[in-house]
């Protein structure tokens, strides 16, 4: 199950086979027959990808073989997790001590790097007004049965994803597999009664304060850390207990992660089902 990191597994495994699939339909969907012709010279792009493959190979040069046990990850990094981690952090799960607790700093930035992606598609695309789906491809407006498979899935799904995102302690799961879990809920709900009733439910508007909002929770325990003379994202300063106070950390910066996650995962979406097609 992706070399036993389950953790990994899951969000894979919500992404490429929910998500994913979704969105590159939708792409697909809104691709015309013909390729227009480039107004720009592909001279350009094509050199900077060459330069920075180049700095990439170079630099993979220096890294260890992979699953090599001499490797200094597997000498002195991971011991030092495996040994420590309970005493320090008090979970069970170790992933997720890891990636909120010690890479929090690394985990942060793969939140603002959502956020950022999700800013970048907002404003090549932008947000249009919903638009009433044409009879001919509007196949499921009649799907009784449909609808009502879907209204009896989709609280189980945005149940299990709560359940997911404050599980994380204890078992596989976290801030990124719920927000994708959460956001496969409302786009399932999205395909089974339109694009206007789904906007009704959350308002496509919304969508990049909340992803904002993830981002703002995240850094303001660092700030709050700094607030209590401790180290950014230090989340000792949150209780008198040094464990409690990491347990609400992570709690913390996990929710923040899955609002983000969920929020710019359904704002692509909603931006790609709301263009109407190329000729």
């Amino acid at each position: 199950m992706d070399l036993n990191a389950v953790d990994v597994a899951f969000t894979e495994a919500a992404v490429g086979a929910g998500v994913t699939t979704v969105m590159m339909l939708s792409s697909l969907y809104l691709t015309s027959r013909w390729e227009a012709t480039p107004k720009h010279n592909s001279l350009l792009p094509l050199l900077v990808v060459c330069i920075t493959g180049a700095v990439l190979v170079y630099a993979s040069l220096d890294a260890p073989l992979h699953g090599d046990p001499s490797s200094p990850v597997h000498q002195h990094v991971a011991p030092r997790y495996i040994e420590k981690g309970p005493a320090e952090v008090g979970m069970p799960n170790m992933v997720t001590a890891v990636l909120a607790s010690y890479r929090g700093f690394d985990t942060f930035g793969e939140t603002f790097v959502i956020f950022t992606a999700g800013l970048g598609v907002l404003l090549l695309l932008g947000i249009q007004k919903p638009h009433k789906p044409q009879p001919e491809l509007n196949t499921v407006a009649n799907e009784v049965v449909l609808k009502v498979v879907v209204k009896m899935l989709i609280p189980l799904i945005l149940l299990y994803a709560l359940y997911v995102q404050f599980h994380g302690d204890f078992g596989a799961g976290g801030g990124f597999q719920a927000g994708v879990i959460f956001s496969t809920g409302f786009i399932l709900y999205h395909l089974a009664f339109g694009e206007i009733e789904a906007r009704r439910v959350i308002p496509t508007c919304w969508l990049p304060r909340l992803a904002a909002l993830g981002v703002l929770i995240y850094g303001g325990v660092g700030v709050f850390a700094l607030l209590e003379d401790k180290p950014f994202l230090d989340y000792s300063a949150l209780a008198d207990d040094p464990v409690q106070g990491q347990h609400l950390g992570v709690l913390l910066v996990e929710f923040g992660v899955g609002i983000t996650v969920f929020s710019v995962i359904l704002l692509i979406f909603h931006i790609l089902a709301g263009r109407s097609r190329q000729s």
